[in-house]
């Protein structure tokens, strides 16, 4: 199967890059979070209080069944070519990765999950907390010195759409403030830890102008302040978002 044309409406999609340009401004239909490119988020939601023994983060890679799973055939016009997702806070000064491809020897990092649960459209990608996440309650609860509170989970995609090349990021605000119990099993956080770079660092070599796809036209916008309170728009439909962006599967 692959991808035989790409239709796209400019004027909706003009309208929509003009009207949602946060970075806390999230299009949302039937729990679904739609983002610039082929990826569409399950879970979890905008701002959500997350803890336990692990994160998990439920990507849909085949668009809704738009898409079909790898291996794709070599003419494939629209594909996947690789997920990396960070865990990261401006507040901590943290940024940790989840899955770059290629997992750790200690699978503290993932590897690729466009691979795992063959056969699935949606990956569940469940990632250990590391030990400076061990804690209940906000930032300074924790046992001794902790990273806990806000963080983006950050999604980026390489993909290929109608035959040209895109990579996108779109970030998740979470809340690590729910009870992550101590274990000898965490990795440590350090040697997850990368550099910290800034938005615009971050933004430099990702296709800004690419806009949300494939989101119905009853899709609504949920706005997340960094405290993870979100409030509701309403229905996208006023955007122009019906039909934004058509792809012929085959």
């Amino acid at each position: 199967m692959a991808s035989r044309s790409l239709i796209a409406y400019a004027g909706a999609a003009l309208l929509f890059a003009a009207g949602v340009s946060s970075a806390a401004e999230f299009t949302i239909a039937n729990g679904q979070i739609y983002t610039p490119g082929l990826v569409i988020v399950d879970a979890p939601q905008p701002g959500t209080p997350l803890g336990g023994d692990l994160i998990e983060v439920a990507l849909d890679v085949s668009t809704n069944g738009r898409l079909q799973l790898p291996p794709y055939p070599e003419d494939s016009r629209t594909m996947i070519h690789n997920i990396s997702i960070f865990l990261f806070s401006y507040e901590t000064g943290r940024n940790f990765t989840i899955t770059n491809g290629t997992a750790s020897t200690n699978i503290a990092s993932l590897g690729d999950i466009m691979f795992q649960e063959p056969g699935s459209t949606v990956k569940h990608v469940k990632w250990t907390w590391p030990d400076c996440l061990v804690g209940d309650g906000e930032e300074g609860q924790g046992l001794g010195d902790t990273d806990r509170g806000v963080y983006n989970i950050s999604i980026r995609q390489s993909f290929r759409l109608d035959g040209e090349d895109h990579y996108t990021v779109f970030d998740l605000p979470i809340s690590v403030t729910n009870s992550i119990p101590a274990s000898i099993e965490r990795p440590s956080c350090d040697t997850l830890d990368n550099p910290l770079l800034t938005h615009e660092e971050i933004l430099a070599s990702a296709d800004t102008n690419m806009p949300v796809m494939f989101a119905p036209g009853d899709a609504t916008a949920s706005i997340t302040d960094l405290n993870g309170a979100a409030s509701w728009k309403g229905r996208m439909s006023w955007l122009g978002l019906t039909g934004l962006v058509g792809v012929l599967i085959m």
